[in-house]
């Protein structure tokens, strides 16, 4: 899977923005070797629709793909046509006939399937898959259990990456797209494997298991006479029944631990591995995007194959050439009577037959009369614009210092629409867009 950036130097040299490679999403999405696209970033910049279009284009184009989400507000689900998603893929309908003919590709239609992840099912699939049936019973039982598996820190990105694990083992998919979690910092789900693997190898855990571990006698007096003042103590903090629910559970998770440890090593070099792309999602925010430059050097200090940055919601003009300085001052000279017809650009205007007679006739004439409304809205429209160039320079801005940064990262730019995507035309909007590369927006 080899990516090779092209420079789009025309439309950055008529904007004004400094040059960047281009991210070419077709060639991606096409590519056979490319097996995931993990979209990530920090929250809000819309990942999961990103995720969802990059899906949808994939499936078009005859690949078979799913989509994992990992959104509580549930917009892919409503996006695609389904009523609710779970913790098992379901099939996308009305894609089957839309098939876009890639180079060197049959003709046979794709499919697309789409989830949303179960946190809570995809743990209890993890004991069940390490332990006896009677075991497994006792665990998922357990209080203790119950409150880690729903809230524990890091579980839901661990989770994330344990059923992406899941699905590439199935290998029933030519291409999955993870939708990463919606945390406050877009590196927690990099993190959680080793997370959970500090948590299940801590000084507590291995407190509680040594009892377990000793067994009988030997058990019993180390658990009388080391312990009690430990389980003393933890007893008053934590509450004495739920002391014993986290022994219980420590002991019956005993054989169980190696396996997630294991599972979460081999799930980071899957993220590693070739065939793996990551695609940094952002907005063109400070915040955003200083956020996905520490993720993009994050990535390669992980030696993980980041693709490219998805720039969503970049805002553009068709009226570039009027600058926010001019735009003002002409609102200024509207909104002040008699200072626009001093100008030269008005003065055939203010002579011409259709107004003479008016522009110096008191209430009727256009520095008081009919015309004010006009020239008001026109002042108005200005400011707006002047507004809107004052945004376009400061998005520019960011843009730039990101590039300045980090000028090999491969970038596509996708227009700030005005209203959200909520069915599969405005995902094949959003991936029409996508694969446009850098054009000039209007």
């Amino acid at each position: 899977m080899s990516q090779e950036p092209q420079t789009a130097a025309d439309p950055d040299a008529r904007s004004g923005r400094s040059p960047a490679p281009t991210l070419h999403v077709d060639a991606l999405l096409d590519d056979p070797e490319t097996r995931i696209v993990v979209c990530c970033g920090s929250g809000g910049v819309g990942k999961t629709t990103t995720a969802a279009a990059l899906a949808l284009r994939a499936a078009e184009r005859g690949r078979k793909v799913v989509v994992l989400t990992i959104d509580p507000a549930k917009r892919l689900a409503q996006s695609m046509g389904i009523d609710s998603l779970d913790n098992v893929p379901r099939r996308v309908k009305g894609t089957e006939d839309r098939r876009r003919e890639a180079p060197g590709e049959s003709a046979e239609p794709g499919e697309l399937h789409a989830m949303m992840l179960d946190m809570k099912r995809t743990f209890d699939e993890v004991v069940e898959s390490h332990t006896d049936p009677e075991r497994a019973a006792q665990i998922l039982a357990n209080p203790f259990y119950q409150t880690v598996s729903g809230g524990f820190a890091g579980t839901q990105e661990y989770m994330a990456m344990e059923k992406l694990g899941q699905l590439r083992a199935e290998d029933e998919w030519d291409l999955i797209v993870v939708d990463t979690p919606p945390s406050r910092n877009a590196l927690d789900f990099l993190d959680a494997p080793k997370r959970l693997g500090s948590f299940l190898d801590g000084k507590l855990i291995r407190l509680l298991t040594a009892p377990a571990k000793l067994g009988g006698r030997a058990g019993m007096a180390f658990l009388n006479v080391g312990m009690s003042m430990m389980t003393g103590t933890l007893g008053k903090v934590l509450g004495g029944q739920l002391l014993k629910d986290a022994q219980t559970f420590v002991s019956a998770m005993d054989t169980t631990f190696g396996g997630f440890r294991t599972r979460a090593d081999a799930t980071f070099k899957l993220l590693q591995a070739p065939g793996t792309a990551f695609l940094v999602v952002a907005a063109p925010e400070r915040d955003a995007l200083r956020e996905a430059a520490y993720f993009v050097e994050r990535l390669a200090a992980e030696k993980m194959p980041l693709v490219g940055l998805v720039l969503n919601r970049v805002h553009g003009s068709g009226a570039t050439r009027l600058s926010a300085e001019r735009a003002l001052a002409a609102a200024e000279n509207l909104a002040e009577p008699g200072i626009v017809d001093q100008t030269d650009g008005n003065a055939d205007v203010r002579n011409s037959p259709e107004t003479e007679g008016s522009s110096d006739s008191g209430p009727e004439g256009s520095a008081a009369g009919p015309d004010r409304p006009v020239d008001e809205l026109t002042a108005g429209l200005l400011r707006l614009h002047a507004e809107r160039m004052r945004l376009l320079a400061r998005e520019q801005r960011t843009r730039d210092r990101f590039i300045s940064h980090h000028p090999e990262v491969a970038i596509v730019e996708v227009p700030a629409l005005p209203g959200d995507v909520h069915d599969l035309t405005g995902l094949r909007d959003i991936g029409d867009r996508l694969a446009a590369g850098h054009t000039e927006l209007s």
